[in-house]
């Protein structure tokens, strides 16, 4: 009311009065222009983030798995070692003709036989220190 009775004051018409009231009322006003801006940049960022968010997850994921599949390799590397040594040790075994009555739990626990040589049983400690290092190194 007092708006009106300013633009009466203007020397404006009813309809001319009318007219600049409705054309106010029109314009856009400050609260809405930044609930318009903000809104914008909130869907900016939630789209961003729908695009992005994979791209940046997976890199660091990507990271742990190449981590995991090098010291997988580095096992497997240690494993073929392994059985590369205990091929060579039974094919000396084969050649020289010698028979040995260790098992497997004699190997890794340590017990040998009194009958080895003193080439055989320094053969087979190293060979017990390799088994015992790769499967600690597996296991961790």
């Amino acid at each position: 009311m007092a708006n009106e009775m300013e633009m009466a004051h203007m020397g404006l018409t009813p309809y001319e009065n009318f007219k600049v009231a409705n054309m106010a009322s029109r314009r856009p006003s400050n609260g809405a222009i930044t609930g318009l801006v903000l809104g914008s940049v909130a869907l900016a960022l939630s789209v961003g983030s729908w695009i992005f968010g994979p791209i940046f997850g997976n890199a660091k994921a990507n990271g742990v798995k190449d981590l995991a599949n090098a010291q997988f390799a580095a096992n497997n590397q240690q494993i073929g070692a392994l059985a590369n040594l205990l091929g060579t040790e039974r094919a000396e075994r084969v050649a020289q003709g010698v028979t040995l009555t260790q098992t497997v739990n004699d190997t890794v626990s340590g017990s040998q036989q009194g009958t080895l040589s003193a080439q055989q049983a320094a053969e087979l400690s190293s060979i017990q220190n390799v088994m015992q290092q790769t499967y600690s190194d597996f296991v961790t």
